[in-house]
């Protein structure tokens, strides 16, 4: 080491808070070339939320979906303010066929987006509470499902071996089950045996059904990842320490070894919660989804196109198909985007 370097090195200061490590050179010393006066050691969640707020695209998406959401769930805020609920029929403002009077599909100052034909409900607040009960699903499926397959991945690719023979095994036969062909079936069956034949099934327990379809036909995807991560971790130093300390296995796996696999996860989280917007509102568009009198995207979607022949009703359609087209494809934005920013050695 020469003498400018020995200086140099004793005129430093470190320093260390909030998870960033900063090296701070000392006021009074002279400043050599080449060296910053200050170093920051960022974390690679930090570097990844750098990378993404350079993304104009997808903070633009981001905050799109987010507002959609927040619409979303403040509904019952908006009906309050609006002054329409999303059940209360309007029959006077339908004609004899059952078709909305006026523009449109009935649009005025007291219904922005118009009436639904034949029941005269007002199509604002159906797509926000369709949105609502859709989103909702999803959401709740697809964190159920990434536990159950990150647990099962994590229990493989740790323990190896029959262990991981088996859930493999489990996995393969898993994956051979065709999905909607099975939901179509499933569906109704269980709510049948659930309710009682004949008997009319309860919204609650079929968005319970629904969600335990998703997280039983979708934990497969998650499993394979995970147990991929964990398979090159398990040998890693931080792991070989914990078990010369004498952790115990579920402790290595919940503390030492998820823990790192979160960018995945993550990543997989963002591009679930879209697609299965998109199937709780298809299982719906067939008739086994939510039914009536619980507002959803895919029945409203049904609704508008039984009614596409009838002048103007098209932009009922639109307001329907658009609303849920724009938050899925936000939504996938801000997931890729999240994926772009994780993989350092990634190009855009």
């Amino acid at each position: 080491m020469t003498e400018s370097d020995t200086s140099a090195s004793d005129n430093r200061d470190t320093d260390n808070r909030d998870g960033e490590l900063t090296i701070t050179l000392d006021p009074g010393a002279q400043e050599i070339e080449g060296v910053p006066k200050e170093i920051v050691g960022r974390s690679p969640g930090q570097l990844a939320w750098m990378r993404l707020k350079k993304d104009r695209v997808a903070i633009f998406a981001g905050i799109l979906a987010l507002l959609m959401i927040l619409i979303a769930y403040a509904a019952p805020l908006i009906e309050m303010i609006y002054g329409h609920s999303a059940t209360a029929q309007n029959s006077k403002l339908l004609d004899g066929d059952g078709l909305p009077l006026g523009l449109l599909n009935g649009i005025s100052g007291d219904h922005w987006l118009g009436l639904q034909p034949r029941n005269g409900r007002d199509v604002l607040m159906q797509i926000i509470y369709g949105l609502r009960t859709d989103l909702t699903i999803a959401l709740i499926a697809a964190v159920l499902t990434l536990i159950v397959g990150a647990i099962l991945g994590a229990v493989a690719g740790y323990f190896s071996g029959k262990v991981d023979a088996v859930i493999n095994w489990i996995t393969d036969v898993a994956l051979c089950f065709p999905f909607l062909i099975f939901a179509l079936a499933t569906v109704p069956i269980i709510g049948g045996a659930i309710a009682g034949e004949g008997q009319v099934i309860s919204p609650m327990t079929r968005a319970s059904i629904l969600i335990g379809t998703f997280v039983f036909f979708g934990w497969m995807g998650t499993a394979r990842l995970v147990r991929g991560e964990v398979l090159s971790l398990r040998e890693r130093e931080f792991v070989e320490a914990a078990r010369a300390s004498g952790a115990s296995a579920p402790h290595i796996i919940f503390k030492e070894v998820l823990p790192n696999v979160w960018a995945p996860i993550l990543v997989t989280f963002t591009l679930m919660v879209p697609a299965l917007v998109t199937t709780v509102a298809a299982l719906s568009y067939l008739g086994v989804g939510m039914q009536e009198p619980v507002p959803d995207m895919g029945r409203i979607i049904l609704d508008a196109v039984d009614h596409m022949e009838v002048p103007g009703m098209w932009f009922y359609f639109a307001c329907a198909g658009g609303s849920l087209f724009l938050l899925v494809l936000t939504v996938n934005m801000v997931g890729d985007a999240v994926r772009d920013a994780l993989d350092p050695k990634g190009s855009r």
